[in-house]
């Protein structure tokens, strides 16, 4: 019986890998979702173990020899991404000492357990004492990255989320979006002022809200047989790819947020139930980048979700599950959901308003992670900037404020640029699938969605992370990012 190749048994090990991820992602959800209070302690035990154990399978010494050896190889182009992809994994884990692992998994766990109650009680001071020990954990870890790939500590920590962008990107594009974002703001509410619209009357019973999202996620061609809906603090899209985990929250006086958490959450879980089946288990089958899964997500709540066509298409649903009104009529739907009006939360934010949520945060975590600040600095940077940026005073209002979000409770430092990237993504695939298809609007009011997921399809899903994000995109659309198109779709949508 012949040795399998060095390829073959680096396959072996990231399969392995793959199963403890799958366990991870279940433990997660199930924590988020179900596990009773009191379990906390012995979960995030047990999660941390399992970090230890996966972090052990990435730095096994024999992993090194075969990487080297799979690249004298021959190879085909598919399993040559693979093997960059393996190594990307390789090199991050052997730059991380075991006991940095399970102190960031336990730290993490105490202080986002911790934040829901805290962040329900405004008590910014208690959410202190465990969110400073997950600061320096990360900071950690940020400076030993950092100093094995040569940038900066925020950029280390951002490379886990979008490969190969550098803040120095994100700040010429954040720059370029602060420079025309506050006067499009006003001008849209200006003009927004002259334009009455019905509110939703009445309660909406969370059982209604939730058949009316199972309905539009049928629509949305959500696989239920490889997937669940169900309710969390703070909504997200989990699981893997053939068990995929989507949870919304619910208010019985506000259908809007849910039903659009539920259409962005299955933009997530489509992505995932849309990668090659046959490399699922292996780093080069995932998604390419939190950009990327944003991209997806947005392509599905603004893009698509948001716009005058979809909302004629469910309309009738909306009516069917709460209730006819005149709130509820397509065109009012339409301009409800495109309303623009300054607030506190992000995932409440409009469309126009939400790249300034993006913004603040950015800025205030490379500070952070950067050692400019220190977590006792945020309250006073958070206020300072949600004036300047959105006219909101959050002064003492920490629930509202900057204890609103889960990210930093477990150190995702570098994740929040992916957010608004994804909005540039999303329009520049639109830009294109209009460009190619004229009556793109025509066919989505007439219930024809296949054109827009066969193309996320064709040039996205089935792609994972074969190529880097900027040929990804490139082979999609002709160009790299271009922040042009969202600008130009904001004017577009808002101003007509």
């Amino acid at each position: 019986m012949s040795q399998p190749s060095a390829y073959q048994s680096l396959v072996a090990s990231f399969t392995r890998l793959y199963r403890y991820e799958h366990l991870s992602a279940m433990v997660s959800w199930d924590q988020a979702t179900m596990m009773p209070p009191k379990g906390n302690d012995a979960r995030a035990a047990a999660q941390a173990e399992l970090d230890v154990l996966m972090h052990a399978t990435l730095t096994d010494p024999a992993l090194a020899e075969q990487l080297q050896r799979a690249e004298q190889e021959d190879l085909s182009l598919q399993e040559r991404a693979s093997l960059r992809e393996m190594r990307r994994e390789w090199q991050r884990a052997n730059l991380l000492p075991a006991t940095l692992v399970e102190a960031q998994a336990l730290a993490g766990a105490r202080c986002e357990h911790a934040w829901r109650s805290q962040r329900t009680a405004n008590d910014w001071a208690g959410f202190l004492q465990n969110f400073r020990e997950v600061v320096a954990l990360s900071r950690q870890e940020a400076r030993l990255l950092a100093e094995a790939q040569g940038c900066s500590p925020y950029d280390a920590l951002m490379n886990k989320y979008e490969p190969g962008m550098q803040s120095a990107d994100i700040d010429r594009i954040f720059g370029e979006v602060k420079q025309w974002l506050p006067g499009l703001i006003a001008q849209v509410m200006a003009k927004q002022a002259k334009e009455p619209l019905h509110l939703p009357q009445g309660s909406f019973p969370v059982e209604q809200q939730r058949q009316l999202g199972l309905a539009v996620m049928q629509l949305l061609g959500f696989d239920f047989d490889g997937g669940r809906l169900d309710v969390s603090v703070h909504p997200f899209c989990g699981g893997v790819a053939g068990d995929v985990r989507i949870t919304t929250r619910y208010r019985e006086d506000d259908f809007m947020q849910s039903l659009m958490g539920i259409i962005h959450e299955t933009g997530h879980a489509r992505y995932e139930q849309g990668l090659p089946r046959d490399m699922l288990h292996l780093p080069v089958g995932r998604a390419r980048s939190m950009g990327i899964h944003e991209s997806q997500s947005l392509s599905f709540e603004m893009q698509l979700g948001r716009s005058p066509a979809f909302l004629s298409l469910i309309a009738p649903l909306v009516g069917q599950y709460l209730g006819e009104q005149p709130a509820l009529s397509a065109a009012n739907l339409a301009g409800l959901y495109s309303r623009v009006h300054p607030g506190f939360i992000r995932v409440d934010a409009d469309e126009l308003c939400y790249p300034a949520h993006v913004i603040l945060r950015y800025e205030i975590e490379k500070a952070l992670m950067e050692g400019e600040i220190e977590a006792e600095d945020i309250p006073a940077l958070w206020d300072e900037k949600m004036q300047a940026y959105l006219g909101v005073d959050t002064r003492g209002n920490y629930r509202q404020g900057c204890l609103q979000d889960i990210h930093w409770t477990d150190g995702s430092f570098g994740y929040f640029p992916s957010y608004t990237l994804g909005a540039m993504y999303a329009a520049q695939y639109f830009a294109v699938m209009r460009r190619d298809t004229p009556d793109l609007d025509q066919r989505i009011a007439a219930g024809d969605l296949a054109v827009v997921f066969d193309w996320l399809q064709q040039h996205i899903w089935s792609q994972a992370s074969l190529h880097d994000t900027n040929t990804l995109v490139q082979r999609a659309t002709g160009e790299s990012l271009n922040p042009a198109y969202f600008h130009a779709h904001l004017q577009a949508r808002y101003l007509g």
